[in-house]
């Protein structure tokens, strides 16, 4: 195995919202590999409750901007009384500011971008057990559910950007997810856990994010304590 180009994608698949190529049609069975691989992906449980929705309809693909549009102002009102103070020298504090202007540019183009992707999973967490309590068996279904399918997404993701594909993982529209579901004609069972716009991205390649040191977030043995 070639741990360099491993370690190159790994590293550089971001979140792509203002280069996605919104002029270029994306093959299906491009779409159907990456949801193939995805499949490998581990699955709590051995329950594999996840399911792919691929949206290509102009219609329902506009239906959902406007969703993810009407979730984003709702968002962000709900954010601004929330927002972190970050160290003047904190690489997040900068990369905030370029999530937000690409978020709001996701907004305005998600209907143009060509396919839409909804990773969805089998079982409500909003109807999960939890007659023992937090911590106990709430906590494994959390991690069970989400565990699954965000793996599984994350696949996704990475096998698109192995072929030239540009995405991005974004819960915004989940704001309102009944009215996305009634869009796409969801089951009651079965739930949203994002929505990735995919599309070939435009330029050469991308870059490691700047990140807090990951040795000041790694913990050995005892929260707080150094290897």
């Amino acid at each position: 195995m070639d741990l360099a180009t491993v370690d190159h994608l790994l590293t550089t698949t971001r979140s792509v919202r203002k280069r996605l190529d919104l002029s270029r049609p994306v093959e299906p069975e491009v779409i159907e590999r990456c949801i193939e691989i995805a499949f490998q992906a581990p699955t709590g449980s051995n329950l594999q409750g996840w399911h792919f929705m691929v949206v290509t309809d102009p219609e329902k693909r506009a239906g959902l901007a406007e969703v993810y549009r009407k979730g984003l102002g709702t968002y962000r009102d709900f954010q601004s009384g929330r927002r972190p103070q970050y160290d003047e020298n904190d690489p997040r504090l900068l990369q905030m500011q370029r999530v937000g202007e690409s978020s709001t540019f996701l907004g305005v183009h998600l209907q143009d971008v060509p396919v839409h992707i909804i990773p969805c999973i089998e079982g409500w967490t909003q109807e999960s057990p939890n007659q023992y309590g937090r911590g106990t068996y709430n906590a494994f279904y959390y991690a069970t559910i989400y565990g699954s399918i965000i793996q599984a997404g994350w696949s996704l993701q990475l096998a698109l950007r192995a072929r030239g594909l540009g995405s991005s993982w974004t819960t915004i529209h989940l704001v309102h997810e009944m009215e996305a579901a009634d869009i796409l004609g969801l089951p009651d069972n079965v739930e949203q856990a994002a929505l990735v716009p995919v599309a070939y991205f435009t330029g050469t390649d991308f870059k490691p994010a700047e990140r807090r040191p990951a040795q000041e977030l790694t913990h050995w043995n005892t929260w707080g304590q150094g290897r």
